[in-house]
């Protein structure tokens, strides 16, 4: 995997960087630029279990996402049983990595806290992301489901949960069995409006 060509990151006519809180910070910045650049969605997974904790790590992270109004509408159904893991996937043409991962994590917004239907859909997608990158920060490896939201009513029920609770994703995570995943993006030219 190639990385983008590293970046002088001082503002223009600042010193080169000095001190050690300032070398902490673009040490910092270029590992949270790695790992954006570098995550892969995973979708083959080993038996090895996933810990507890970083189960809980990982929704943390989704947690200290940026919500409107610090609304923070995100809920969370940690799925581990094979018999629910199973009954979901039949929910979903990608039935085969929800059965195969050892924890899926079901993402819902909670309608009820909820104040901006386009504002709380937006923090949901920096949520998951958030999760993401921690699975990745943590070794392990994820896949963002969004294709069974066309049965989300059935996941809801299934899941035992009251109405108010909308799905956003499943996310689908353990130990990757490989990390030879290839991706490619589109030139920065080509997605640039316009610079005014």
């Amino acid at each position: 995997m190639v990385l983008p060509p590293s970046r002088d990151l001082r503002v223009p006519g600042e010193p080169p960087f000095s001190g050690i809180q300032t070398r902490k910070q673009s040490e910092a910045t270029m590992n949270i630029l790695e790992g954006i650049y570098s995550r892969r969605s995973i979708r083959n997974f080993t038996d090895k279990p996933v810990e507890q904790r970083d189960v809980l790590e990982i929704i943390k992270a989704g947690t200290w996402a940026p919500s409107g109004l610090n609304n923070q509408p995100w809920r969370f159904v940690i799925i581990r049983s094979s018999g629910v893991r199973n009954s979901l996937a039949r929910l979903t043409r990608y039935g085969t990595i929800v059965k195969n991962a050892p924890i899926c994590i079901a993402v819902f917004v909670d309608r009820d806290a909820m104040y901006d239907n386009a504002k709380d859909h937006q923090a949901m997608g920096a949520c998951i992301q958030n999760m993401l990158l921690a699975i990745h920060a943590l070794g392990l490896g994820a896949v963002w489901l969004g294709e069974i939201l066309k049965n989300a009513e059935a996941v809801r029920l299934l899941l035992e949960l009251p109405d108010t609770n909308e799905l956003m994703a499943v996310v689908a995570l353990g130990h990757p069995a490989s990390r030879d995943q290839q991706s490619q993006r589109k030139d920065i030219s080509e997605v640039i409006l316009n610079e005014c």
